[in-house]
């Protein structure tokens, strides 16, 4: 795969950032979490095409602010919900399968830079003992390849984690989530692929790609037909995006992109908030600038088109945020939660001005 040239390749540790070229040791780098820049020639070409570049460089290109971006690197718990090596059950229909830690590009945002780009204990060793516990529990209905990215793989590799899938019965559906439609579309025109999603439909389940496009920018023409192909291979796609500041903070760019995505059969689904992450937090929106931006969305989609939910993926469960009250407080409810009881169940908090996390709001 062709990559642009790499601002952190460290000849003498001079480094260029959007900002400002900087001398650095590794160990700096190291101690601020600055992931290595690796990005598809595709997608740079891509982004000056599309006349987003100046908010899209943000997503790829590394930026001074990343040194001073607080922050934990496991927002959401996932040691704590590990059960095998590589594989997590957070909740009791899914499994979370982590098959590795390359990605077609390195978003600037990733939530999983203690993984990406590095050599990771918490990748999947062992697909046998994966599919081996998940065989154990028949509550769970689904499992999601991610990583990294699945589609970085190549297709005898996905065939074989498939072959520990398929005889699962309680599974009914398999979904590798990729950013690589918008990274490099044509990895999908690889002729073996149709083969593999027959395969997954032959044994009773659906493939599902959880695709990720965060600016309508993104969405390549190579894409467009891409997912046109996908969809007659019997395909299901959805879509989710990340709220990030200086990149889609905008309800006219959000809506656009989600109905591009439903024109071409890609239903939106997620909009997640961006996380807390060390070296990344700065891509964060007030809880108050997003909900103003979501009904901003919704004002610009018509009903068919407002499939996405807002959503916080949290240490206690993915939450739902639904929207301000005339009382201050924040109105939400658990959209998945490990305990089975609290899902649905709608709670409020007092909106703090500056609050971008569930944490920063006072439990009142």
């Amino acid at each position: 795969m062709e990559t642009t040239a790499n601002p952190l390749d460290c000849r003498a540790h001079e480094l260029k950032f959007i900002e400002e070229t900087r001398v650095l040791s590794d160990n700096e780098l190291q101690a601020n979490n600055i992931t290595p820049y690796h990005v598809t020639k595709f997608y740079g070409e891509q982004i000056v095409k599309s006349g987003h570049y100046d908010q899209l460089k943000y997503v790829v290109e590394p930026s001074v602010e990343e040194f001073e971006s607080p922050g934990t690197l496991d927002t959401s718990g996932e040691h704590d919900n590990t059960v095998v090596p590589g594989l997590q059950h957070k909740y009791a229909q899914t499994g979370l399968l982590l098959v590795t830690e390359r990605c077609g590009s390195y978003c600037r945002y990733c939530f999983r830079k203690r993984i990406v780009g590095k050599v990771s204990d918490e990748i999947a060793p062992d697909f046998d003992q994966a599919a081996q516990y998940i065989a154990r529990h028949p509550e769970m209905t689904n499992v999601l390849l991610s990583g990294g990215d699945p589609f970085v793989l190549s297709t005898a590799k996905l065939n074989k984690i498939v072959d520990h899938l398929l005889p699962i019965n309680h599974l009914n559906s398999i979904r590798f989530g990729t950013r690589m439609l918008a990274y490099e579309p044509r990895r999908f025109a690889d002729s073996a692929l149709p083969a593999l999603f027959k395969r997954i439909h032959k044994a009773g389940k659906t493939p599902i790609i959880v695709a990720h496009f965060d600016h309508i920018g993104e969405i390549s023409c190579e894409a467009e037909d891409k997912v046109r192909a996908l969809r007659a291979q019997g395909v299901q796609l959805l879509n989710q995006s990340v709220l990030l500041a200086k990149v889609n903070d905008d309800p006219e760019i959000l809506a656009a992109t989600f109905a591009k995505c439903h024109e071409i059969g890609v239903r939106p689904y997620y909009l997640f908030q961006a996380r807390p992450v060390k070296g990344a937090s700065h891509f964060q929106v007030p809880l108050r600038r997003g909900v103003e931006i979501v009904r901003g969305i919704n004002q610009r989609l018509s009903g068919i088109e407002k499939t996405f939910k807002y959503i916080m993926s949290h240490y206690t469960g993915k939450i739902e945020i639904l929207d301000l009250g005339q009382d201050g407080r924040l109105y939400m409810r658990y959209h998945q939660n490990k305990v089975a009881e609290k899902i649905g169940r709608i709670f409020s908090r007092p909106l703090v001005a500056t609050a971008c996390w569930l944490d920063d709001m006072p439990e009142q």
